[in-house]
C-alpha cells in the first residue's frame, strides 16, 4: 500500500442561494395627498441556462472534438448528466451561449466531479471568471460575474484537463436577471421516494437504499420520525444505533423547490452485540486499511473508522533485526497523542460491534522476508505475539517486494495452528502478482485456501494487464476490475475469497482511482451479470466477498464518500 504525501488543494464548495420575494402592499388612499405612484416591481431572477441538467441530451450545448455525451449514471439530479472525455490536446470543453442583460450581476454554478474540472464564462464585457476543483465526488462550483454596458450574451463553459479521465457536470445555472432568451421551467417539488429497503444491519447501524427520484438533488433520512441524515445518493447508513433494537425509517426527496412527502416506513432490527475475536464475517465484507502514520490524510483513531468497514487492517507492522520477525509500535505522536491503552480499547470495541481488526505486514516500504523455515517460524511467532498483545484477529499479507510461496505458506499454517479457526488471513497482492497461478502470491493463496479469508488485489498503480479472456485491459474501468478478478475466480479461489481493492480517493494512489459507481458496477457485474462493460463473465459469482480500500483515512479526507457508497452496495449484494 502506498504512503503517499499528496499536494494539498484548498477547495470551497459553493452553496446556492435561494431568494424569497414577498409581495409589498401599498396603501392607495394616500396617493391623492402625497401625489405619489408606486414603482413597478422588477422581474424575479431566473436560471438563464437552457437544458441545464442535460435532460434533453446535448441540446443547446456544443462540445469540442465530439468529446461530450450524456449518461444516466452518475448524475447529480434528474436522469442525465454530461460526461466529457479529454483526449490528446483537447480538454473536452462543452459550452453554451446564454442570453443575459447588460450591466447585471449573475451567479454561475454547476455540480461537477472528476480530476481537474473547470467552470467559467467568457464574453462578459468586463472580467471573465472561472473556477475549478480536483474533487472526484459531486461538488458545486460557483462564481459570479457582471456584464458590460452592451453585453447581451455570454458563453459559459466547463472542461477537464489534458491527460485526465472523463469529468461529469450537471445542474448548470446562470442565475440572475432574465436575459430574454427563455429558460427551462422552474423546478417542482420532487416525488416521494419509492422502494425503500433495508440492505444490511450490524449491532450499531442500518443500511438503507431506495429508488432515485427524477429532479431530486438530495434526500433526507428519518429515524422514528426525526431527521437523522441528509445524502445526495439513493442510499445511506445510519450509525450509532443500539444492539438488538428495532427502528423505523422513512426518506424524502429534496430540491430547491422543497421536500417531498415521506416514503412508506421500513423497520430495521440491529443485530446482537458480538463477543469479538472470533465468529464469522458477513457474507459480503468491506476491508479498509487504517494508517498508523500521518501522511496528509485525516488522522484517525480506530474508533473513528465508520461501521461500514467489516475488516480493519492496521498498517503496518515493522521488520526487526530477526529474519522474518515483525513488531508493531503505535505512532502516538503522529496520531495526536493516541495511547496504546486507547488503541487496545478501541480494538475491543470494534470487535464487540462484530468487526475484525488485523495487523498488516508489508506495504510499499515493507522489507519483511520469509525465505526459509527459520524465518517462517519467526514470522508466525511474532505475529501471534502481536495478536495476543493488541487483540488483533489476524494478519494481512501486503508484501510488495516478492513472496516465497513455500515458506510464507508454512508461516501462515503455523500461525493458524496457534490462533485456531477464528484466524483472519487477508492478502493484498498487486495486479502482476495474480496474472498466473504460478506466481508466488497466487500460489500462496491456493496453498492456504482452506484457511484463507480473502484476497483483495490492488487494482491501482498498475500497468495494463491481461484479463481471463486473454485481452489487454487498462486500469480505471469496470472491465479492468471484472476481467482480472475472473482470473482469480477461474484460477481456483472461492468467490468468497475474492475482493476488489481500490483507492478511496485520487490522493490515495498514484493512479487507478475510479469512482464508487465504477466499483459498484463491477460488483454487480461479477455477482449478478449486470452493469458490465465490454467484458462479461461466463457465470455470476453471487458469493463474491466484497471490496477493499486504501485507506480509511483517505476515505475520511474525502468525506467518507467511498465507504458510504461502496459499503452500502457491498452489504446489499445477493
Amino acid at each position: 500500500m502506498p504512503r503517499l504525501i499528496p499536494r494539498l488543494v484548498s477547495r470551497h464548495a459553493g452553496q446556492r442561494r435561494l431568494r424569497t420575494w414577498s409581495a409589498v402592499a401599498t396603501l392607495a388612499t394616500a396617493l391623492a395627498m402625497a401625489g405619489l405612484a408606486s414603482a413597478p416591481a422588477s422581474a424575479a431572477d431566473v436560471n438563464n441556462a437552457k437544458n441545464p441538467g442535460f435532460e434533453s441530451g446535448l441540446a443547446n450545448w456544443t462540445c469540442s472534438a465530439g468529446s461530450g455525451t450524456t449518461v444516466s449514471s452518475p448524475v447529480h439530479s434528474g436522469a442525465a448528466a454530461l460526461k466529457a472525455t479529454p483526449a490528446g490536446q483537447d480538454y473536452a470543453q462543452c459550452s453554451q451561449t446564454v442570453a443575459v442583460k447588460a450591466n447585471s450581476t449573475y451567479t454561475l454554478s454547476a455540480w461537477v466531479q472528476g480530476s481537474y474540472t473547470y467552470l467559467g464564462v467568457t464574453g462578459t464585457g468586463t472580467t471573465d471568471v472561472s473556477t475549478w476543483t480536483p474533487n472526484t465526488s459531486w461538488t458545486q462550483l460557483s462564481t459570479t460575474f457582471t456584464t458590460g454596458a452592451s453585453t447581451t450574451s455570454v458563453t459559459v463553459w466547463t472542461h477537464g484537463w489534458y491527460g485526465q479521465p472523463a469529468y461529469y457536470a450537471d445542474d448548470v445555472s446562470v442565475y440572475g436577471p432574465d436575459g430574454g432568451g427563455g429558460s427551462d421551467p422552474a423546478p417542482t417539488v420532487p416525488a416521494t421516494p419509492a422502494g425503500l429497503a433495508v440492505s444490511g444491519t450490524t449491532s450499531s447501524s442500518a443500511s438503507l437504499s431506495w429508488g432515485a427520484v427524477s429532479g431530486a438533488t438530495g434526500y433526507n433520512v428519518y429515524q422514528n420520525g426525526t431527521k437523522v441524515s441528509a445524502v445526495t445518493g439513493a442510499s445511506a447508513t445510519v450509525t450509532g444505533l443500539a444492539a438488538s433494537t428495532s427502528y423505523s425509517f422513512q426518506v424524502t426527496a429534496t430540491n430547491s423547490a422543497g421536500e417531498s412527502a415521506k416514503s412508506s416506513a421500513v423497520t430495521a432490527t440491529t443485530t446482537a452485540t458480538g463477543t469479538g475475536g472470533g465468529g464469522s464475517l458477513p457474507k459480503h465484507a468491506v476491508t479498509g486499511y487504517w494508517q498508523n502514520f500521518n501522511n496528509g490524510a485525516t488522522v484517525q483513531k480506530i474508533s473513528d473508522v465508520p461501521s461500514s468497514y467489516d475488516i480493519i487492517a492496521v498498517a503496518f507492522a515493522d521488520a526487526t533485526s530477526t529474519p522474518g520477525a515483525v513488531s508493531f509500535t503505535l505512532d502516538s505522536a503522529g496520531l495526536g497523542g493516541y495511547t496504546v491503552d486507547q488503541f487496545k480499547a478501541d480494538i475491543k470495541a470494534k470487535q464487540a460491534a462484530g468487526k475484525k481488526v488485523i495487523i498488516s505486514i508489508g506495504g510499499q516500504n515493507g522489507t519483511i522476508s520469509v525465505s526459509d523455515s527459520a524465518s517462517a517460524t519467526n514470522f508466525a511467532n511474532s505475529v501471534y505475539s502481536l495478536m495476543q498483545t493488541y487483540g488483533f484477529d489476524g494478519v494481512d499479507i501486503d508484501l510488495e517486494n516478492g513472496i516465497n510461496a513455500t515458506y510464507m505458506s508454512q508461516a501462515l499454517r503455523s500461525l493458524s495452528s496457534k490462533a485456531g479457526s477464528s484466524l483472519i488471513i487477508t492478502m493484498a497482492p498487486q495486479t502482476i502478482d495474480m496474472q498466473s497461478t504460478s506466481n508466488g502470491y497466487f500460489q500462496t493463496a491456493l496453498n492456504i485456501k482452506d484457511i484463507l479469508t480473502v484476497v483483495n488485489m490492488q487494482y491501482y498503480n498498475s500497468g495494463s494487464m491481461l484479463g481471463c479472456d486473454g485481452k489487454v485491459y487498462s486500469q480505471g474501468s469496470v472491465d479492468f476490475l471484472t476481467a482480472l478478478a475472473c482470473i482469480q475466480l477461474q484460477g481456483g479461489l472461492s468467490p468468497s475469497q475474492v475482493g476488489l481493492g481500490l483507492p478511496a480517493s485520487t490522493s490515495a494512489a498514484g493512479s487507478g482511482y475510479v469512482s464508487p459507481t465504477v466499483v459498484n458496477n463491477a460488483l454487480d457485474c461479477l455477482t449478478k451479470l449486470t452493469n458490465c462493460g465490454s467484458f462479461k463473465p461466463s457465470t455470476a459469482y453471487p458469493g463474491l466477498r466484497g471490496a477493499m480500500t486504501w485507506s480509511t483515512n483517505w476515505d475520511a479526507a474525502a468525506g467518507n464518500a467511498w465507504s458510504s457508497s461502496v459499503g452500502a452496495h457491498v452489504h446489499a449484494l445477493p
